[in-house]
């Protein structure tokens, strides 16, 4: 499957709750580090993802992948990524994010998928308390920077 066929698929798995699809595209041993929800390892917790916790607080998700860079072993893309809430204190508002997935490839199927993201706006749409963005915000933080793997993808 080429580059762009299966950053569509997944993108496509995500915005039609299909996690079955979605973990497909990902080794037995696959890991999804999730931005807000942590790591996910092995297709059946990675379906889960996609039909339990994303969907648990969203919904009408939208996902695009921008250009992609790839040498086969590693592919990185910028995305946009937006979902409407359904916790109450949002409101029904969409949110909407901007990152950059890092992936590691492995027989041309995902092996580890990392993001680094620009989560606040999203929280400022859904209309967090401001002291409640910086704990989230600081918490990412600190995960993000105690994960040695990611730090040559730091700038």
């Amino acid at each position: 499957m080429n580059t762009f066929t299966m950053l569509r698929a997944f993108c496509d798995a995500v915005e039609q709750r299909n996690g079955k699809a979605f973990s497909e595209l990902f080794t037995e041993d696959g890991i999804y580090h999730d931005v807000f929800y942590g790591a996910f390892e092995g297709r059946e917790k990675i379906a889960g993802l996609i039909d339990d916790w994303f969907y648990r607080t969203a919904t009408d998700f939208r996902w695009d992948m921008h250009d992609p860079v790839s040498d086969g072993e590693m592919l990185y893309a910028r995305y946009t990524f937006s979902y409407r809430s359904t916790l109450p204190e949002a409101q029904g508002a969409r949110a909407m994010f901007e990152g950059v997935a890092i992936m590691r490839l492995r027989d041309g199927k995902i092996m580890e998928y990392h993001e680094v993201a620009n989560t606040a706006p999203a929280f400022v749409d859904l209309k967090f308390a401001p002291e409640r963005i910086v704990k989230i915000v600081a918490k990412q933080g600190a995960a993000l920077k105690a994960r040695p793997e990611m730090k040559r993808h730091l700038v």
